[in-house]
């Protein structure tokens, strides 16, 4: 697959020119933000009255989540195709309309098995629907050009928790768990939606024939002298994604298993948005001119640099989380940028799809993993082992760096 280079002449027939970029990129940051808020970020703050109203099984109720982000995986390839195919328009209109349905269906739940329903549907819509797909669709739009847009696009989802927390406690005390699922599927019909399909240009239906050239290899499959690199960017993708919901879901704890108060655990995590935002402006403002892959760099040694501060240093926790949550902010552009710059912007949407589907089953078998480790061994051998995987993260990161040498930098 070679790295595409669009002349002034297609980029004067780009579909993206039919809306203003700041547009494109504010109606996909705002859909993402009441997105993530919406489904990965839900039970965060529902799972307490879930479970008290309910009287169903706490495990059973988070547990869901992860049941929605495997049925995410397990869709990621047919998405990136779809999106291949028919652009990014209507996978992701389509995405708002499921996320909107399985919602519903949490809200009107009676039982725990209509519960797990609904998170199925939720996984079909956080599969048509997250950072992958909107990242799919902005490279088809832009191709070689879309990585300022996707780091745009970081910078509202950056702010997805910081809005959908403080929202859907809001929305519990007022209407109850169930208003709360009810409302967020009305704000994906009477919102979301619309910022797709009047936000987004309508892309030309690619056929067959030209998806498939003669000669050529499939859209999405890497050549020999690239499936190295491919399996690299999957593997650390992957490993990366166990490290940070592992910490996503037990850092808290971690915390307080170190002997912090539950009141200085929560302060300290709520640094984690703040570094993210942060080090995605930092990255916006001087790394544009660099290849992705030193973005991809940065944010494997500061995650491990963050941890190993966190199990050798305790008393500087803070800057711990500052550090580890800067890298986490930079991995959501990698994740974007880095397959594009290497292998370049044809079938990339099926490529991401490709790379999304063993990524997103690990993170739904994190949360699970790290309850084990941290039942087991305990806070301290919990951070050692996420500390040395990160390790082993940045020597696959680095066995990239000679592939990157032969691709220029994706502008922005």
């Amino acid at each position: 697959m070679s790295q595409v280079t669009m002349s002034s002449d297609t980029q004067a027939t780009d579909p993206a020119t039919n809306r203003p970029r700041l547009v494109v990129v504010s109606s996909v940051g705002i859909a993402q933000i009441l997105a993530w808020g919406s489904s990965y970020y839900l039970t965060a703050v529902l799972a307490g009255p879930i479970a008290k109203d309910t009287g169903w099984a706490r495990s059973w109720v988070v547990g869901a989540l992860s049941i929605g982000l495997l049925v995410s995986g397990l869709v990621a390839p047919r998405v990136g195709h779809l999106i291949d195919r028919y652009g990014g328009r209507p996978v992701l209109a389509a995405s708002a309309i499921l996320l909107a349905c399985g919602l519903l269906t949490l809200g009107l739940a009676p039982t725990l098995p209509i519960f797990v329903v609904g998170w199925i549907i939720v996984g079909f819509g956080m599969g048509t629907g997250l950072y992958n797909p909107a990242f799919s669709t902005l490279a088809q739009l832009y191709g070689d050009q879309a990585r300022g847009a996707i780091t745009q696009v970081t910078l509202f989802g950056g702010f997805a928790s910081t809005i959908c927390w403080p929202l859907s406690a809001l929305l519990v005390e007022h209407i109850g768990w169930r208003g709360a699922c009810l409302a967020y599927a009305a704000i994906h019909i009477a919102i979301v939606l619309p910022l797709y399909l009047f936000g987004l240009p309508r892309e030309q239906r690619r056929p067959p024939q030209i998806a498939m050239k003669a000669n050529a290899a499939r859209p999405g499959q890497v050549g020999p002298d690239q499936r190295l690199a491919f399996i690299l960017v999957a593997s650390g993708f992957t490993l990366a994604s166990v490290i940070m919901t592992v910490i996503a879901v037990q850092l808290i704890t971690l915390m307080q298993a170190q002997g912090l108060a539950l009141a200085a655990a929560v302060g300290l995590g709520a640094l984690l948005g703040p570094s993210q935002v942060g080090a995605r402006v930092m990255e916006m403002a001087f790394g544009r001119k660099a290849h992705p892959i030193w973005t991809l760099v940065a944010s494997t040694v500061l995650v491990a640099i963050g941890l190993g501060i966190l199990i050798g240093v305790p008393g500087i926790s803070a800057a711990g989380i500052v550090l580890y949550g800067a890298g986490s902010g930079l991995r959501s552009i990698a994740t974007g940028t880095v397959p594009l710059a290497l292998f370049g912007r044809e079938g990339y949407a099926i490529l991401l799809g490709r790379i999304a589907m063993p990524t997103l089953i690990a993170q739904a078998a994190a949360p699970t993993i790290g309850i084990w480790l941290l039942g087991s061994f305990g806070a301290t051998t919990t951070l050692t082992v996420l500390c040395v995987a990160a390790v082993l993260n940045i020597f696959m990161v680095a066995a990239l760096i000679p592939f990157a040498r032969h691709k220029p930098a994706i502008a922005g």
